[in-house]
């Protein structure tokens, strides 16, 4: 059991890293998805509620949406990521070079105007590619070689007007999760062995409700509620020496509260605020079976919260103007940390431009900055910090209105 109590831990680490990467928040979630919010880091975006990225970023804000809507966001990026290993670092190694990667986003929300007061909607995320790719003689070697990941969530959700100021929403952000880990473990009989994890998947399902406060036409305030989830992950270790114990194990996602201001300020200006709550500390230790027994694997995770501004600027009849930022606390203190999960305090910066290209169709532009943090790791593997940590995107978005069935469906 000792040979695999790394590779566990680190699995499931990224799991929760990962695997989380269908939802749209702070700490340890992504908080963007290709949708126009991203132009304020996400500010604002649970009560913006003027196009179809509602149906996930606020199900009960389709009801401000007048008629059927679609929005297709991409996002395609890079991660930049660096580490500076210190001189005592336990057992050496090399910085481990360039370990960021492509980073392709993307989404597409349908909202569907049943009548005056109901809606329906369907979003569809997606998050893939490789995460962490470092040469293979580095410093953290022993915690991790390279990770891949694929995630992609379904979302149906539904929406009532109950009066003229107050919506409520509900629906169920249905997810699949696969990622791959390779990983060197040091047990001299092996010879310094690559242990390998492939094909780890599992759906999961998270129910999600909402409500959208509109007090005045100027301003509105967005809630939302994410439950908790598990995914249920099992497959095999492989290592060069044949062994292959099975392993199973519950993968518990915090559940979260997100909250979000939108005003109208002039008629020029908007200005927004959002601010969340996400239950990490429930991945604080994780229970773990395998073929060689059971563990329990302490992670340390604690809860986070964060907070964002930012407003719009109308320029002319085509052009408003966007920008924001947004902090997330950390989910790990620097003792807990493993190179396996270089995620610390977290600032994102954003801006971007709408477009209105026709009376059909709204063209988004964005680009978003996140500095992750140093992340320093301090354990007994390895010893060091992060010189560059960063994750850069570049957004566009196209928001269809008027379709061709506009006003038909409805009752």
């Amino acid at each position: 059991m000792k040979c695999f109590a790394l590779p566990m831990r680190v699995v499931l680490a990224f799991a929760v890293l990962l695997l989380a990467g269908s939802s749209h928040a702070g700490g340890l979630y992504l908080n963007t998805f290709g949708a126009p919010s991203m132009g304020t880091a996400s500010a604002g975006a649970n009560a913006i509620a003027n196009d179809a990225s509602t149906a996930y970023l606020n199900p009960a804000g389709m009801t401000r949406l007048d008629d059927h809507r679609i929005l297709g966001g991409l996002a395609p990026g890079v991660s930049t990521v660096k580490f500076n290993a210190d001189a005592n670092t336990p057992r050496g190694g090399t910085d481990g070079g360039e370990q960021g990667d492509f980073i392709p986003i993307s989404s597409t929300s349908y909202v569907h105007k049943l009548s005056d007061r109901w809606r329906l909607g369907l979003s569809v995320l997606s998050f893939s590619g490789a995460s962490l790719d470092p040469d293979d003689d580095w410093a953290g070697r022993f915690e991790t070689t390279k990770i891949t990941f694929f995630t992609l969530t379904f979302m149906p959700t539904v929406a009532v007007r109950l009066t003229d100021w107050l919506s409520v929403g509900a629906g169920a952000a249905i997810t699949y999760g696969k990622f791959d880990l390779r990983v060197r473990v040091p047990v001299a009989i092996l010879g310094d062995p690559t242990v390998r994890l492939k094909n780890l998947d599992d759906w999961a399902v998270a129910p999600v409700a909402s409500v959208l406060i509109e007090p005045t036409p100027e301003l509105r305030f967005g809630v939302v509620y994410q439950g908790e989830t598990e995914f249920h992950l099992d497959g095999n270790i492989k290592t060069p020496t044949g062994v292959t114990p099975a392993f199973e194990l519950e993968l518990p996602l915090a559940q979260a509260v997100r909250t979000s201001i939108y005003w109208d300020a002039t008629d020029r200006i908007a200005l927004m605020m959002n601010s969340g709550w996400e239950d990490w500390s429930v991945a604080k230790s994780l229970p773990i079976s395998t073929t060689a027994g059971s563990a329990s694997i302490p992670l340390n995770f604690r809860d986070t919260w964060y907070l964002g501004l930012g407003g719009y600027y109308q320029l002319n009849d085509e052009w408003t103007l966007q920008a924001g930022f947004r902090y997330d606390s950390s989910a790990l203190k620097d003792k807990y940390r493993t190179t396996a999960l270089p995620v610390d305090r977290q600032w994102t910066f954003g801006v971007g431009g709408l477009y209105d290209y026709s009376e059909k169709l709204k063209i988004g532009l964005a680009f978003s900055w996140t500095d992750l943090g140093s992340a320093r790791v301090n354990n007994t593997t390895v010893k060091g910090k992060y010189s560059r940590n960063d994750v850069f995107l570049f957004n566009v978005s196209f928001n269809w209105k008027k379709l061709p069935w506009s006003g038909r469906g409805t009752f």
